[in-house]
Order: C-alpha cells, then sequence, then structure tokens
C-alpha cells in the first residue's frame, strides 16, 4: 500500500500564535501515523515560488493522510495555525512504481 503525505508551504504572520500550533498538532498527527520527513530547515528556490517554511509529513497510507487532516482533533489544532498563517497543503499518495536507472 501506498503511504499518504502531506505537503505544507506556509508564510507565518504571528510568530508567537504559530508556536501555539506547533505545539498542539502532535497527538492529531500521532493518532494517524505521521511522522516529520521536512520541517523547516534550510531551502533553496531553484524554480517558481516559495513561503517561508515548507512541511512534508508521511502517513502509512493515503487513506490515514486525509483522514487525519479530516479528523476533529486535527481540526481543532488547524484553527491554531489559520489564525496565525497563511498555507497551501496538498495530501499526496506515494509512488511505489519504477524508478529511474
Amino acid at each position: 500500500m501506498a503511504r499518504g503525505y502531506w505537503v505544507v508551504r506556509v508564510d507565518i504572520h504571528d510568530a508567537e500564535a504559530y508556536k501555539a500550533y506547533v505545539a498542539a498538532n502532535g497527538p492529531a498527527l500521532a493518532r494517524f501515523g505521521g511522522r516529520f520527513l521536512v520541517r523547516a530547515g534550510r531551502s533553496e528556490v531553484v524554480e517558481g515560488s516559495a513561503r517561508q517554511r515548507n512541511v512534508v509529513l508521511e502517513f502509512p497510507s493515503y487513506d490515514a493522510a486525509v483522514a487525519c487532516w479530516h479528523s476533529p482533533e486535527y481540526q481543532a489544532v488547524l484553527k491554531l495555525r489559520t489564525v496565525a498563517s497563511t498555507a497551501d497543503l496538498v495530501i499526496f499518495e506515494g509512488y511505489e512504481g519504477a524508478q529511474p536507472a
């Protein structure tokens, strides 16, 4: 079964309020098996545009990734993020096919 991913790009306009979201999102993400692959850190825009902060979360499946976002637990925490930032969040299904040789 292919894994699921959240790819999140965020511009933070209230850093103090955003800290509350960061502190509170763990239980909802963990309930669905989410784990951070990218959580801010260095980045370089080589094409297109970017936001201030980039995050990639991996889930055991696409269905788990979607269920997490729609869960009451995450929706409650999401309110903390939306008052402090503007974001793009896309949920993807992982790819398990052939790779370049």
